[in-house]
């Protein structure tokens, strides 16, 4: 098969996979708090009360030394006035990206509902106690493997990475209070937050919420 026709069939594939199938949920601006917190958090409930999965996941962007972006997908962490959190090592590619270039954007889908809601704005680093509180409230097993310092390197041999996760689960039974330093709890404080509602006719609609010297300004979005 040609390169063209084959690109082609995939095009064809693509269109015809089906999306926003519903029913999807009303979503009417009007009646949206005044703050993004409090709209995120019912969206938020209602993924777990439909029984989502992994409700809580979001793909955070940052961009490294030279500007290119970069993704991946973490769990959320808390969320309060001060702005949305989520955890890591401060060696690792996303907290030496952080360190350099402290703003990020944040990224929610729940597909079976057609929502989404996008976030940017400063990133701050947690106090030493909130990073340890965080860290000690992970699963022994991700505490062992956060202790070997090793994220994101290559790994030649799997064999020396299970020995060494052994010897990193030892060291926490004998010392299950024991501290990664480098472990940090990141705050995204949003100056910008967008919901996003699908609908079956490709009409969406979008709700913007910027921050302002009083407090969230709303605008309505053309979809």
């Amino acid at each position: 098969m040609n390169g063209g026709k084959q690109s082609g069939n995939v095009r064809g594939w693509l269109r015809g996979i089906e999306v926003f199938a519903g029913p999807l949920p009303e979503f009417v601006p009007e009646r949206a708090p005044d703050d993004p917190v409090r709209l995120f958090l019912s969206w938020l409930s209602d993924a777990v009360a439909d029984g989502l999965r992994d409700p809580h996941a979001m793909t955070l962007s940052t961009v490294d030394e030279v500007g290119d972006p970069d993704a991946r997908v973490l769990i959320l962490k808390g969320i309060d006035a001060s702005g949305w959190q989520f955890a890591g090592h401060s060696f690792s590619p996303k907290g030496n990206q952080l360190a350099a270039h402290p703003r990020a954007a944040l990224t929610f889908y729940w597909p079976e509902h057609g929502r989404q809601v996008r976030l940017r704005g400063q990133v701050a680093s947690g106090s030493a106690r909130d990073n340890a509180e965080d860290f000690l409230s992970r699963a022994a097993s991700a505490r062992a493997e956060a202790l070997l310092g090793r994220q994101s390197q290559y790994l030649a041999d799997p064999a020396e990475r299970d020995h060494a996760l052994e010897k990193s689960l030892a060291l926490i039974g004998r010392e299950p209070s024991l501290v990664d330093s480098a472990w940090t709890l990141y705050t995204l404080a949003p100056t910008v937050v967008e919901f996003w509602q699908a609908a079956a006719s490709r009409v969406h609609t979008r709700l913007r919420y910027e921050r302002t010297a009083d407090g969230w300004g709303r605008f309505r979005l053309w979809s």
